[in-house]
């Protein structure tokens, strides 16, 4: 007689079905050395290190999608990224663990739970970028990384009174380097906040807004550098902003002055797990 073989039952219990979580990241770097923030095969990028201390943490392999796209070279003291995983690590492990394996320019400041349908860069109501100048008639070793060296101080007063051109909803084609090819893709913004302020040595010009095109950070204060330096009008600055012809402002200055300071979403992240 042939004996059938009984095949034992999984315990589920034991052995639970996977559930995935998100989570939220705020990230600092220094992206001197990187070729920005999105993947590039053969380049070091931000994704691509915090993809690898995730893989060494976690043991799966994530993707995360970030709340902007920084370029090369530009900086971020607040740039928000997601993730999912079945780890279910408690927030305290993913910051000191993903410190743990991240190189020394790159720091998880904080890990916040999330609904599954989080979206960083969808559901961000606004982005804060700082461009920074150093007025020195010599290079700045110590800041050099962080700013872009002008000679002379700039008239900020003046730089103000453009700054105040740009405020509420407007077409900022001429600020942008390139514009998608899509029909629908839409060069209007709106803009909260622009202004420049004195600190020492050092003059730094903030903006905030729903969403940025490219480069419109960098030709923006590029364009407000001249007029700074009393080489461009008030009246030419507003020509520009209203002639809307991509890559008309600038010059683009340098990616070492921009940072992300803060990406701003209409609840905390507390209310939206």
């Amino acid at each position: 007689m042939v004996l059938a073989t009984r095949i034992p039952e999984i315990d589920k219990a034991e052995k639970p079905d996977a559930v995935a979580v998100r989570y939220a990241l705020v990230v600092e770097y220094d992206g001197t050395h990187y070729y920005g923030l999105q993947l590039q095969s053969g380049q070091p990028t931000i994704q691509s290190e915090l993809e690898k201390a995730l893989k060494a943490l976690t043991g799966e392999n994530i993707r995360i999608a970030a709340s902007s796209r920084t370029d090369t070279g530009v900086h971020a003291y607040g740039q928000v990224v997601s993730f999912k995983n079945t780890a279910k690590l408690p927030p305290e492990a993913y910051v000191h663990g993903l410190n743990y394996h991240l190189p020394a320019d790159i720091a998880v400041k904080a890990a916040h739970p999330v609904a599954l349908d989080f979206n960083a860069r969808r559901m961000a109501a606004s982005r804060e970028y700082t461009y920074t100048f150093i007025s020195s008639a010599t290079r700045s070793p110590l800041t050099a990384r962080f700013a872009h060296r002008i000679s002379g101080e700039p008239d900020i007063a003046a730089m103000n009174a453009a700054c105040q051109r740009l405020l509420g909803t407007h077409d900022f084609a001429s600020f942008a380097s390139e514009i998608g090819s899509e029909p629908e893709k839409s060069t209007f913004r709106h803009v909260y906040r622009a202004d420049v302020v004195k600190k020492d040595h050092l003059t730094v010009f903030t903006i905030i807004a729903n969403a940025f095109l490219r480069h419109q950070v960098r030709n923006t204060a590029g364009a407000l550098l001249q007029v700074g330096a009393g080489r461009m009008s008030l009246t030419e600055f507003e020509n520009i902003l209203e002639s809307r012809q991509p890559g008309l402002a600038g010059p683009t200055l340098p990616a070492c002055g921009l940072a992300l300071v803060k990406v701003n979403y209409p609840l905390t992240f507390e209310e939206m797990k």
